[in-house]
């Protein structure tokens, strides 16, 4: 084989970069479905009617259950090989038999803050809980980002695998319970205050959504990510102007967390939330300053905002409405575009709408628009890309799509 004798710096140091289209490689990615039914064990009654059955019980996954509960059943089984039980209770005899028959068990005597092995979501009551008696510091949100934030056990590998097990049970969680209903995400900046008309027409734009069928799932944060869960959970616009006024009164999360959360919590324990779920929120607690909103009604909150970002996405399957917003909210713009670009598990149905709020700001203060444009010329995701000024223009766009799949459940409010 003969050697060019020119070096390469010759040959391409001066030559322009990205004149020449290169093929691109089209590909299918697998996406997370949930848990493979019948193996993720996770309440007592199909634990025990598995016991009861004939049916091998091998490389089941116990998910925080009370093994003590129907014992003489389980200490007869000897099937017991490749099970993993992840927390829940047992006892010393117990123990003894699954690991003597091939189980491998996670402890739940652990100094974590949250349960890392609970199979659903949390409730902002829940993550407030503690509010009252010790301020925001000692809730479980708050002791949650201490315990992420600690260095003496940053780099601890159990710590670590507790962390990860408890972000995929609340993917798992997740996944259930957006099956079979309509989901539109709105993105948009944490710094959005309350008491703006932009607060308010968020908050609209949330209603609208939830209005017309959709569930509404945001960042679960302040700002912009509050005031559309907001609006999405309020049961009408006078319920929704009475909460917009009482949330005024204290306009920031900074620098009390604790006088920001407490009118919401209010307004949600009047009860004067719509018939059902509409609300959701996917925080992180990698940016664990930004507290989660109250307005969420349910929420699934990770440890890793990698993979938070992208089942954020993923599951705004049914539209993506962006409000301004400042770097987070571009990079989920573009996170989006991606999947749209790529038609990522998207190959075979429709694309979802990308929809930008505010030309001015999209143009001109941060032009994403014409980046978008030119990623979108000549593929499928050029007809579903919007740039409109108005939340009203914005829920059109999206409405116009939702209203002709109507969710096949509202529960679980």
């Amino acid at each position: 084989m003969q050697l060019s004798q020119r070096p390469v710096s010759a040959r391409v140091s001066s030559v322009p970069v990205g004149l020449r289209a290169a093929q691109e490689v089209r590909y299918r990615r697998a996406q997370s479905t949930g848990p493979v039914a019948g193996r993720e064990v996770e309440d007592g009654e199909t634990w025990a009617r598995l016991l009861r059955s004939s049916a091998p019980l091998h490389a089941l996954r116990l998910q925080g259950l009370d093994l003590r509960r129907d014992r003489e059943l389980l200490l007869a089984r000897s099937d017991l090989s490749d099970i993993v039980v992840l927390g829940g209770r047992l006892d010393e005899e117990i123990e003894e038999h699954l690991r003597e028959h091939g189980t491998i068990i996670f402890p739940a005597a652990h100094r974590s803050p949250v349960d890392p092995y609970r199979a659903h979501l949390y409730t902002p009551q829940e993550l407030y809980a503690g509010l009252e008696d010790d301020g925001y510091a000692g809730t479980v949100d708050a002791r949650a980002y201490a315990w992420f934030e600690d260095a003496t056990i940053r780099h601890d590998a159990y710590v670590t695998a507790l962390r990860a097990i408890h972000d995929d049970a609340m993917s798992d969680a997740l996944t259930s319970l957006v099956l079979g209903r309509v989901v539109v995400g709105v993105m948009g900046g944490h710094a959005l205050r309350r008491g703006s008309d932009d607060f308010a027409a968020a908050a609209l734009l949330g209603h609208r959504l939830a209005e017309a069928g959709a569930l509404v799932v945001t960042g679960g944060g302040p700002g912009a990510m509050e005031a559309a869960n907001l609006g999405a959970w309020a049961s009408d616009e006078a319920v929704l102007a009475d909460a917009l006024h009482a949330l005024a009164g204290v306009p920031d999360f900074a620098p009390d967390i604790a006088a920001w959360v407490r009118p919401a919590l209010a307004q949600r324990g009047q009860g004067r939330g719509g018939t059902g779920l509409r609300s959701l929120g996917i925080p992180t607690w990698y940016y664990g300053h930004e507290p989660p909103n109250a307005f969420a009604q349910q929420i699934a909150k990770f440890f890793s905002n990698a993979v938070r970002e992208d089942l954020l996405l993923a599951h705004s399957r049914d539209g993506l409405v962006v409000l301004p917003g400042a770097a987070g909210t571009v990079q989920e713009v573009f996170q989006m575009a991606t999947r749209l670009y790529y038609e990522v598990d998207l190959a075979e149905q429709p694309l979802p709408p990308l929809v930008l709020v505010g030309r001015a700001h999209w143009t001109e203060q941060l032009p994403v628009w014409p980046l978008l444009q030119a990623l979108a010329r000549e593929r499928r995701m050029s007809a579903v890309l919007h740039l409109v000024d108005t939340v009203d223009e914005a829920a059109a766009v999206v409405t116009h799509g939702v209203r002709s799949r109507t969710p096949a459940v509202r529960d679980q409010g």
